[in-house]
């Protein structure tokens, strides 16, 4: 049986509402709906295996802002939900794990706190995901407001001997940008670390998705997609079913 590869609807949340910016830039912002929950059962109603959840304002603030609301989410439907944006304590981890999501993802902390990371992959393993945004091959951390001097690769490869098994993989460049993913580095950061990397980042067409799949037995192992789901670009079920045949 080969890799499983899995399509992660995306559902951005900001001030309660799900929204989407471009780049990542919170002056640059469009609300697609005033209720996530809805979004999130609409979305595995379409056929999603997992939902992807981002709290933009707990990235922006440092600590989660919508846990009740992720909460709500993750009650609210069958499928697993995971959920990034301002985890930076193991009580918060602790938290989202206990309201429901089944794994939260640590950006800036994997950067600026690497104790933390190590120790909560240690007590949750495959419950951690390690979010990797990079700017021209260098991690960017806080909301993507920063870049460090950290290359991406070099991140992964010590954090998957930490004992990371899940990293996504963000080009900040192609986000919200409708340009396609950056596919050469998301399979060279599956290969280099030798774990499941999920794209995100500017998927916007099923060739996309198709482009990617096809690298599944490199390790790459799913892609969100945000934007081309709420203006049309790509249907959910259209691209479950693509990424489902072998």
């Amino acid at each position: 049986m080969s890799a499983p590869f899995i399509i992660y609807p995306a559902i951005d949340i900001r001030g309660g509402k799900c929204v989407r910016l471009i780049q990542g830039d919170y002056g640059q912002e469009t609300v697609y709906n005033d209720n996530p929950v809805e979004v999130a059962v609409e979305w595995q109603a379409g056929g999603a295996e997992w939902i992807h959840l981002v709290d933009l304002d707990g990235a922006k603030e440092g600590r989660p802002i919508n846990a009740e609301l992720i909460g709500h989410i993750a009650s609210s439907v069958k499928v697993p939900v995971q959920v990034g944006g301002g985890l930076r304590t193991e009580a918060d981890v602790e938290r989202l794990l206990e309201l429901g999501v089944s794994r939260v993802i640590l950006g800036t902390a994997a950067i600026e706190d690497r104790s933390f990371v190590e120790r909560v992959l240690k007590s949750y393993g495959s419950k951690i995901a390690i979010g990797i945004d990079a700017r021209n091959g260098y991690v960017a951390t806080r909301g993507w407001l920063d870049t460090s001097e950290v290359k991406a690769e070099d991140l992964a490869l010590q954090l998957a001997e930490a004992g990371a098994t899940t990293f996504i993989f963000t080009d900040i460049s192609r986000d919200g940008m409708m340009k396609g993913p950056n596919t050469e580095a998301i399979v060279s950061l599956a290969r280099a670390s030798k774990q499941t990397v999920i794209a995100s980042g500017g998927v916007s067409t099923l060739a996309d998705i198709k482009s990617l799949a096809e690298y599944r037995e490199a390790g790459v192992g799913g892609a969100i997609v945000g934007k081309a789901l709420y203006t049309g670009a790509i249907q959910l079920s259209d691209a479950v079913e693509l990424a489902a045949a072998r």
